[in-house]
C-alpha cells in the first residue's frame, strides 16, 4: 500500500531510503533538515518533497515518519517534533532502543533498521539488505512489515535488545574490520608498498569466511602459536605500541578461539 512518508534527517541513510521508497511506489511528502542544501540534494532523486525546517508537522498529510539522524539526536527529535493525529513513527538506529519514541506520545511507534553500511558515493541493493524491524502493537507490526518488504526480501522482526545484540556484532564484523584494513593500509604505506597488493588476499579472507566456519578458516602465525614469527612481527611493530598491544590482544583471542 503507497503511503505518504516524512523522512527527518538529510544523511547518508536518508539519501539512500529516501529515492528507494519512492522506487517502491511511496511518496516522499517532507524531508526535514538543518542543512537545507542536503535536503535539496537529496530531494534531487526525488519526485516533489517539500524542504522544511521546522520540526511542526501538524498540518502534514504524511501517515509515516521515519527518523533518520545520528543516534544521539534521536531523543532531542522526539521530544520535540509535532505529528499529525494517527501518524506512526519509526526511528532507524540499530542501538537506539524504541522505548526512546514514547516521548512522541503517538500510540505507534517502531524501529525500522537496515542492517548495512551506507556510503553515499556506493550504490546498494535494497532488496538484498536485511530490514529489522519492531512496533509496539501487532497492527502497527503489519503495517511496517509490509512497507519494509516493498524494498527488501529481508525483513525480520527483531526487539530492541537483540538489535543492540546485532548491532554489537555488525560493529566487529563491518567497522573494526575495516578499520583493520586501514592499519593495514598504513604498514604497506610505511614501507612505501602499495595496498593493492592485499586486496586480493582481503577479498578471499571475507568469502571464505562466509563460505565456511570463521574459526576453521582461520589462518597465520596465531592460530599454529608460531611464536617467533609473532615476535618479528612484534618487533616491526615497535614504532607504534598501540599496534603492538592490538596485535598481541588479536592474535590471543584467535589463539584462545581454537
Amino acid at each position: 500500500m503507497p503511503l505518504k512518508i516524512t523522512i527527518i534527517g538529510t544523511g547518508i541513510l536518508a539519501w539512500h531510503l529516501a529515492p528507494e521508497l519512492e522506487r517502491a511506489g511511496h511518496v516522499i511528502n517532507e524531508i526535514y533538515g538543518r542543512s537545507e542544501d542536503k535536503a535539496l540534494q537529496i530531494s534531487k532523486n526525488l519526485y516533489n518533497p517539500t524542504i522544511t525546517e521546522s520540526l511542526d508537522f501538524s498540518l502534514s498529510t504524511s501517515s509515516l515518519f521515519i527518523i533518520a539522524v545520528s543516534d544521539n539526536a534521536i531523543e532531542f527529535i522526539a521530544s520535540e517534533i509535532v505529528f499529525p493525529d494517527e501518524a506512526m513513527v519509526v526511528h532507524t538506529s540499530g542501538s537506539v532502543p524504541m522505548s526512546t519514541l514514547e516521548l512522541t506520545a503517538l500510540d505507534r511507534i517502531g524501529v525500522f533498521y537496515p542492517l548495512q553500511t551506507f556510503s553515499k558515493e556506493r550504490k546498494i541493493k535494497f532488496s538484498e539488505v536485511p530490514m529489522l524491524i519492531e512496533c509496539n502493537d501487532q497492527l502497527a507490526e503489519h503495517d511496517l512489515e509490509e512497507i519494509a518488504s516493498s524494498i527488501s526480501s529481508n525483513v525480520t522482526v527483531v526487539n530492541s535488545e537483540d538489535r543492540l545484540g546485532i548491532h554489537l556484532a555488525a560493529v566487529f564484523a563491518n567497522n573494526f574490520t575495516n578499520h583493520m584494513i586501514d592499519i593495514a593500509g598504513r604498514l604497506m604505506e610505511n614501507r612505501d608498498l602499495d595496498l593493492e597488493l592485499l586486496k586480493p588476499l582481503i577479498r578471499e579472507t571475507v568469502a571464505k569466511a562466509l563460505d565456511q566456519n570463521p574459526v576453521e578458516a582461520q589462518t597465520g602465525p596465531a592460530v599454529r602459536e608460531d611464536t617467533e614469527t609473532m615476535q618479528k612481527h612484534l618487533d616491526l611493530l615497535d614504532f607504534n605500541s598501540r599496534y603492538q598491544e592490538l596485535y598481541q590482544l588479536i592474535s590471543e583471542s584467535i589463539r584462545d578461539s581454537k
